[in-house]
């Protein structure tokens, strides 16, 4: 694990391992050797496989995303913000909706964790890529606009002391003019050229994405369900660096 500062140069992008279990995700993850992404690690997996699986990556060099978007009272946020540092994630993120003092005490449970050493990166979800304006405001009963909304959060979360957000990319430019050029953003809904959107209401393309100021980029079915895994993260470094 290293500290939030020297992982802002990493490769940008996140390959969601959205599998139903450790042996799936440890044979996706060994197509991409040689290539340094990340690898994010999220509900289904997790709860599938536990947190032996985040040790075994670890232990195969990859950087994790521990994609779990911790939200509850701050006492326990503190405390499954300590898990993850001992486990050895080298990113994980709450709910910004849990408030400033639920956010303070997922850095102050990653910090106590680190004892000095290098902590994670702390990041705070905004709003889902897949909500969008309507249901954010009928259902969810957040009014305002959602661009709005994710920049009070994205404020929230930097006044807190959080290292950075999830946002959709479309919103990352104006998140880095709020909060700062070192505030991070990590964006899911990233679609290659090409791609159905599925379940994503808003999306950009990787090459878009990086453009408007994201730091990350999560890519999950794109490259998991592609026929050829490596293939298809080949393609998208290409295409980001071309």
């Amino acid at each position: 694990m290293q500290d939030a500062a020297a992982m802002r140069d990493t490769h940008p992008i996140m390959v969601a391992l959205d599998v139903p279990g450790a042996d799936e995700a440890l044979a996706l993850a060994a197509r991409f050797e040689g290539i340094p992404v990340w690898m994010k690690v999220g509900m289904e997996l997790y709860y599938a496989a536990g947190p032996d699986l985040v040790r075994r990556l670890k232990a195969q060099g990859h950087r994790i995303f521990l994609d779990l978007k911790f939200h509850d009272i701050p006492n326990t946020v503190r405390g499954a913000a300590r898990s993850a540092t001992r486990l050895g994630v080298d990113m994980f993120n709450v709910h910004a909706a849990g408030g400033s003092a639920m956010m303070r005490a997922a850095l102050e449970g990653a910090l106590e964790a680190s004892a000095g050493g290098g902590t994670p990166i702390v990041i705070a979800v905004t709003q889902l890529t897949s909500t969008n304006e309507e249901t954010m405001r009928r259902e969810i009963g957040i009014e305002g606009s959602l661009a709005d909304v994710v920049l009070r959060y994205a404020r929230l979360a930097k006044d807190a002391g959080l290292h950075g957000v999830v946002s959709s990319a479309q919103e990352a430019a104006a998140v880095k003019a709020a909060c700062g050029a070192d505030f991070v953003t990590v964006t899911p809904g990233i679609r290659p050229l090409g791609a159905d959107v599925l379940d994503q209401a808003r999306v950009m393309t990787p090459a878009e994405a990086l453009a408007n100021g994201a730091d990350y980029l999560v890519i999950g079915r794109p490259i998991t369900a592609a026929k050829d895994p490596r293939e298809a993260l080949e393609r998208i470094v290409r295409e980001i660096t071309s």
